[in-house]
């Protein structure tokens, strides 16, 4: 777990490719812990300020976890199976990885005008009351691009 993270350079699309939305989208976040909120940074300087809010010229979005905060049951309650019978119809394991979504077409439109080719995207956590951030862990983000309908 971690407070902040920067992906290698995801690729935008050509000027030529017009699109009508473009979204963000972190796969497997870890909501075992606290909860928080992840700032989502497109192409933030490497030095981006720990206080930078959603103020900054690089702030594109936000997505938010309900964490769990812990496990209090007794050994192996919190363990999310890793095979499931097909024919079991009872509700998803409640610590199964989340999946967000982060609508960041205006943010994109601007960085594909100002002629860039690539970003990185950063991420903050930023937890209430002030408690330890150390709470940011998923296994993918992706940038998904929806095409303009002519």
């Amino acid at each position: 777990m971690r407070e902040r993270f920067t992906s290698n350079p995801i690729e935008l699309p050509r000027p030529e490719q017009p699109f009508s939305r473009a979204d963000l989208i972190f796969y497997g976040l870890d909501h075992s812990g606290d909860s928080f909120e992840g700032r989502v940074y497109l192409d933030a300087p490497r030095r981006l300020p720990a206080d930078a809010g959603r103020e900054h010229p690089s702030y594109a979005g936000s997505f938010f976890i309900f964490g769990h905060g812990g496990c209090f049951g007794d050994v192996g309650h919190c363990d999310v199976p890793q095979v499931r019978d097909p024919f079991d119809y009872r509700p998803p394991h409640q610590l199964e990885p989340a999946i967000r979504i982060v609508t960041v077409t205006e943010a994109v439109h601007r960085l594909v005008e100002a002629g860039k080719t690539e970003f990185p995207v950063t991420i903050t956590a930023h937890t209430p009351g002030g408690r330890p951030n150390r709470v940011l862990a998923f296994d993918a983000v992706r940038l998904a691009i929806y095409a303009a309908v002519t």
